[in-house]
């Protein structure tokens, strides 16, 4: 790859990291595969399977649960096909259920399948964009169904006697990608596999779990978790790998901040900087994605790469194109078919092309960003080289304190072991309206409870609030509509874009992200074309837009207020105290910048008028006394720049990204009556990350310490302590004194936190 040795001559790399090849290790079929799937694999190029594919089929046809948690092209897919695909073909009255985060993923699968051209196979997608008169069919006559938890939740469970047929003949259900369950949406999901559960467990059994994840701390604990019982869990890859290289890059500096030398120094754009990876790597014709963490971005990246390419050789740029959720279907199936075959060289995507969607001869993947876990990292690495070639991954740094850290502390990323997904069935804010759903689809008894991680009192309290009531045969739903549940924490239905000239719908965004991205006055784009905001209706769910291409971007400000409402733990460390509990956070976006694209220059800010917005959540905060910390010139800005700098550290610790959470802090807070430093969870009832962050505080915070002591800027900067998501504008802030309120906490703060108390 010629591009290898340009790249890593750069000044810009600070690390490279050497993956060697892996040969593989084969076993034998198992005795059971009938001989025509073993023609079709074979047909299809597969002579043998590899070890772990082997040892989970296995298990999984013997009736054990089971998670096959090995790498990136691995060959996940056929470990669960085996069992699968050999009931379906050996017991005529067989269903499998096959479940996939995203429609995207489960197309894939469906492609594959069919490929297989099996007489006896009738595989379907079943999905939102399915007409009604094919699902009819799906459910006579399908015999493995490729879906989403969206429309189990949404349409099977509910409707579970129309699919009484497939529900009473379910033999296996497969969850792909499992690791991408985490979070709020995690215990949802979680639930709605109990609830699944609960409806296909008989005497004598029930279906048989398959889950497939990336490589993952705790693969059995987590898989367990997921669906309620016990799991075995395959981890030893058997499968060959090529060689990976793998580069750290850092942006340069931008030249003299200002004529005094006073404003922070500021890097390069990691966006900029990977749009002019990927325009190198197309012009070299190497096969490129590139990993973009907003919807946004990933316009960003594509639309800067198509203009260098112009620029470059005219026509060029036709080959590279963004991909992200909010695009039509028609548009997502097009750029996937064209990205398979090779119409299009390179694709700027957010996190909807990392899920195992089988893409070939891609050569390169880029990380505009750390993506928030090492789990992440290494499955959107294992994209490049795929079947055994050699690959490239480079890790573009931005310009944020953990990124900073990272590529300054590789051992951080390449000397340890992926984190356990973290979720949280138990969050009561996730658990009782699932109870309330399950006794909509068939009455609760009291039976039931230990499914789901429930007991007496909580049922008591939603029979007090009117939700249920409370029958000699259990509890039933009290109402006609069934209970509403934002299973993605999207924040509601998606608001349409809609081109208030031409009445078209462009797309749609998440109801949750439209007070800071779709307000009167936003920059917003869509495959390239940039608009305008010109309304929000945030009741009927619609955002009108202009065709524009202003030379500035749009960043929203808000307001945060923030009460105690329990402690749940905390731990007294002389002039420190560490707690968990509830919090209750009120925010209102009051305003936008407008920054020029070149510079990063306010132009201005404009004020909003929007609707104040609360949450009821879980946090993580620490106080100081105030004698601890009487020698700093600036206490407000101390605590302000340890805040943004113990945020932008914590998914270090915790499988969440900076945007999950959020974060306050004051000299003097009215619920502790001290200097206080608050952390939260930006999920209602909190999504487990809190909980984290409060167990494993000495090595978040003393990673914190150490990415803010280490920086080579004087006064902050957003390597350190400046923050992209502050709505004060990082004012104030005092880096030296961050450094001594993180050097405080940690100098009596213990080398771990109690276990939490259980939410009530």
């Amino acid at each position: 790859m010629d591009l290898l040795p340009y790249w890593l001559k750069r000044d810009q790399v600070t690390h490279v990291e050497l993956l060697p090849a892996r040969a593989g290790r084969a076993a034998a079929w198992p005795d059971w595969v009938p001989s025509e799937l073993l023609g079709a694999l074979h047909a299809g190029g597969i002579t043998a399977p590899w070890e772990h594919q082997v040892e989970a089929a296995e298990l999984a046809w013997a009736g054990t649960d089971v998670v096959v948690s090995t790498g990136t092209g691995s060959g996940k897919s056929l470990a669960y096909q085996l069992p699968a695909l050999s009931a379906v073909l050996t017991r005529p009255r067989a269903r499998v259920l096959y479940l996939a985060p995203t429609k995207a993923l489960a197309a894939d699968q469906h492609r594959a399948l069919t490929g297989l051209n099996l007489s006896g196979l009738r595989a379907a997608v079943c999905d939102g964009d399915t007409p009604r008169e094919e699902r009819d069919w799906i459910r006579q006559h399908a015999n493995v169904i490729l879906t989403n938890p969206d429309l189990l939740h949404h349409s099977l469970l509910p409707g579970h006697q129309r699919w009484s047929g497939v529900l009473r003949n379910l033999r296996y259900v497969i969850v792909d990608e499992s690791h991408s369950y985490r979070g709020v949406f995690g215990a949802h999901v979680a639930h709605i596999l109990r609830r699944l559960r609960r409806l296909t467990e008989r005497p004598g059994g029930g279906p048989v779990f398959l889950l497939a994840s990336a490589t993952s701390g705790d693969p059995a604990g987590s898989a367990g978790k997921l669906i309620g019982r016990p799991v075995r869990a395959v981890t030893e890859d058997a499968a060959p790998r090529g060689s990976m290289t793998f580069a750290l890059w850092e942006p340069p500096e931008l030249p003299g901040a200002d004529g005094n030398g006073d404003a922070a120094p500021v890097r390069r754009s990691a966006l900029r900087e990977t749009a002019d990876l990927l325009a190198d790597a197309v012009v070299q014709g190497v096969r490129t994605l590139a990993f973009v963490p907003s919807r946004r971005g990933a316009e960003v990246v594509a639309g800067h790469a198509r203009a260098a390419l112009e620029e470059a050789q005219p026509g060029l740029g036709r080959q590279v194109a963004a991909y992200r959720a909010g695009y039509l279907r028609e548009e997502r199936r097009t750029l996937e078919q064209q990205l398979t075959d090779g119409t299009l060289t390179g694709l700027a995507t957010t996190n909807a092309l990392e899920l195992g969607i089988d893409v070939t001869g891609l050569d390169a993947v880029l990380l505009a960003g750390y993506p928030g876990t090492r789990a992440a990292v290494w499955q959107r690495a294992g994209r490049a080289g795929r079947a055994g070639r050699d690959g490239l991954c480079v890790l573009v740094a931005r310009d944020d304190p953990l990124d900073t850290y990272l590529v300054h502390h590789p051992q951080a990323l390449f000397g340890k072991a992926v984190e356990a997904t973290v979720f949280d069935p138990a969050n009561p804010y996730v658990l009782a309206p699932h109870l309330c759903t399950a006794a909509a689809e068939q009455p609760l008894t009291e039976a039931d409870l230990p499914l789901f991680g429930a007991d007496l009192a909580l049922l008591d309290e939603l029979v007090a609030a009117g939700a249920l009531r409370r029958r000699p045969t259990g509890w039933y739903w009290t109402h006609p509509q069934r209970p509403e549940i934002d299973l993605r924490g999207t924040g509601g239905p998606p608001i349409a874009v809609i081109e208030a000239a031409t009445g078209r719908l462009i797309g749609t965004a998440d109801a949750g992200a439209a007070h800071h991205h779709l307000h009167p006055g936003a920059v917003y784009t869509h495959q390239g074309r940039t608009y305008v905001v010109q309304s929000l209706d945030l009741p009927d769910g619609v955002a009108l837009v202009e065709a524009d291409n202003p030379p500035y971007s749009t960043h929203a400000r808000d307001t945060i207020d923030l009460t105690v409402l329990e402690v749940r733990s905390q731990v007294d460390a002389g002039p420190v105290r560490l707690f968990l509990g509830e919090v209750e956070v009120t925010s209102q976006v009051v305003s936008f910048q407008r920054r020029r694209m070149d510079s990063g220059e306010v132009l201005g800010t404009w004020p909003l008028d929007l609707p104040t917005r609360t949450l009821r959540t879980v946090a993580v905060w620490a106080t100081i006394e105030e004698s601890a910390v009487a020698g700093l010139a600036d206490l407000p800005g101390s605590l302000h720049a340890a805040e943004h700098a113990a945020i932008g550290l914590l998914p270090l610790v915790a499988s969440c990204d900076r945007w999950d959470i959020g974060g306050l802090s004051t000299a003097r807070h009215a619920d502790t009556d001290a200097p206080t430093i608050f952390v939260y969870d930006g999920h209602p009832g909190g999504a487990g990350f809190a909980e984290r962050a409060y167990g494993m505080a000495a090595e978040w915070l003393g990673a914190t310490r150490t990415a803010v002591a280490e920086c080579a800027c004087e006064r902050g900067c957003p390597s350190c302590v400046q923050s992209p998501k502050c709505g004060n504008g990082n004012n104030p802030l005092d880096k030296p004194g961050a450094v001594t309120v993180l050097t405080t906490i940690l100098t009596h703060l213990p080398p771990s936190a109690p276990a939490p108390a259980p939410a009530t």
